[in-house]
């Protein structure tokens, strides 16, 4: 069984992504498929355009399977949680190294690693419906899909809000922070896709893309830049001492993830502003090991993916207990 769609027409290869009861989670066999038909279009003459879509009308990709990875690593199967994490950062790296134009129609959820098979593709369109986001910290994982690469290069620090808090950016907030590149009503979405499918990327896109309306986080983007432009995640929650709703949803967001979590992915934005996309994916890739088999990843997904209860135990309990020196030995 697949849940992948592939056709080649008019020098367009497409991809339907079709997992709807799952949001199009990513589970191997899709990374798997996924990955064949874009290696072999690379170098296709018959191929000039990459055009990747959701047959789900709630989301694009609503991130890796992630509670597969949990199932594994209960059952202590590191081979599995390995080759998971290994093959979907082979795709993320071919993606954003592929040499033609790599369209992802966003009209929906992307979540982890939705943005992972799109953001890292030359256009990533949006709707008013959608809504992307690397929510890892709140179940004691990491940014990753080579969000160490991305999120240092949207505005400003806005990477490192995002990457710590989990905060969800609409089309207005992903066009002005950098992860998408335009913008198109959902009811338009269609013939913006059949302009594409008739090789009319770049006439369909002036044709129907437009301004979106609102982006409420950019609008923030000076309090970002104060708050999580330097330091620690310890100091910069120290930062948010305002009343208004945009910092008490902050501060609440950084008090209820994982420390940890928090404290790997600030280094990981960190060291990734200056490294290769390949670079950073490697780095993710021997994080996975040591940061899975820590008590605040199956914590973290059981609290959130499996009894849904909300209330995760993290060791250690506040940003403050976080030891600096066991952060610097994970990424040795």
């Amino acid at each position: 069984m697949t849940f992948i769609r592939t056709s080649v027409s008019g020098g367009v290869g497409e991809i339907v992504l079709d997992r709807p009861n799952a949001l199009n989670a990513l589970d191997p066999s899709m990374i798997r498929d996924l990955h064949e038909p874009l290696l072999a279009w690379r170098e296709d003459p018959a191929v000039e355009t990459v055009l990747v879509t959701s047959a789900s009308e709630r989301a694009f990709c609503a991130g890796g399977d992630i509670k597969a990875v949990r199932a594994a690593v209960l059952r202590r199967d590191p081979q599995f949680v390995h080759e998971f994490f290994a093959s979907e950062y082979r795709l993320n790296e071919l993606i954003g190294e592929y040499p033609k134009p790599y369209v992802a129609l966003i009209d929906g959820a992307a979540m982890g690693g939705g943005l992972g098979i799109s953001v890292h593709g030359s256009v990533r369109v949006v709707t008013e419906r959608a809504v992307l986001a690397m929510p890892e910290t709140a179940i004691g994982f990491f940014p990753d899909v080579g969000a160490g690469h991305f999120l240092p290069r949207l505005r400003g620090a806005a990477g490192m809000y995002l990457g710590l808090t989990g905060a969800r950016a609409g089309a207005g907030d992903a066009l002005a922070f950098g992860l998408a590149t335009h913008f198109v009503p959902s009811e338009r979405l269609p013939e913006l896709a059949d302009a594409i499918r008739a090789g009319s990327l770049t006439e369909g896109l002036d044709k129907f893309a437009e301004a979106a309306a609102e982006a409420p986080l950019a609008d923030r983007q000076a309090q970002i830049d104060e708050v999580f432009g330097s330091g620690t995640p310890a100091q910069m929650l120290g930062r948010l001492t305002g009343a208004d709703a945009w910092t008490e949803q902050t501060r609440a967001a950084m008090l209820a993830h994982s420390p940890t979590s928090q404290f790997v992915t600030a280094e990981l934005i960190t060291r990734g502003a200056t490294d290769s996309l390949s670079g950073c994916l490697e780095r993710e890739l021997a994080l996975t090991g040591p940061v899975t088999r820590a008590p605040d990843f199956a914590e973290g997904v059981r609290a959130v993916l499996v009894d849904k209860d909300r209330n995760p135990s993290w060791s250690p309990a506040t940003l403050d207990a976080v030891d600096p020196d066991a952060i610097a030995a994970l990424f040795g």
